[in-house]
C-alpha cells in the first residue's frame, strides 16, 4: 500500500473519521446534532475503542477506504506505488482541460 500518498489525501481522512463518528452515533442512537462540545465527541469516539463489536465496524468500514477494488488481493497497483501525491482524475473521454474555460 503507498499510505504516504493515502495520508495525504483529506478525502482518505474523511472517510476514516466517518467511519469512526457515525458508527458510534448510529449505535447510540444519536444524531450529529447532539455533539455540542469536542468532550461529546471525544466520549463517543472513546465508546467505539471500548466496543469490540463498534470496533470491528469502524476497522470493516476503514478497510473499505484503504482497499483498492480494481487491483487482485491487498495491495495498490505497481502504478499507484509509484504516485507521490493522489492522482487527479482525468476526463473519461480523453481530452485534457486547460482551465480557461474550454
Amino acid at each position: 500500500m503507498n499510505w504516504k500518498v493515502r495520508i495525504k489525501n483529506p478525502l482518505f481522512w474523511i472517510h476514516v473519521g466517518g467511519a469512526l463518528l457515525l458508527t458510534a452515533l448510529s449505535y447510540n442512537s444519536m444524531e450529529p446534532t447532539r455533539l455540542t462540545s469536542w468532550a461529546l465527541v471525544w466520549e463517543v469516539v472513546c465508546g467505539v475503542a471500548t466496543n469490540p463489536y463498534l470496533l470491528f465496524l469502524c476497522v470493516w468500514s476503514i478497510w473499505s477506504a484503504v482497499n483498492d477494488p480494481t487491483t487482485a488481493g491487498a495491495n495498490d497497483s505497481t502504478q499507484a506505488m509509484t504516485y507521490q501525491t493522489p492522482k487527479k482524475s482525468e476526463p473519461l473521454d480523453g481530452t485534457t482541460k486547460t482551465g480557461d474555460g474550454d
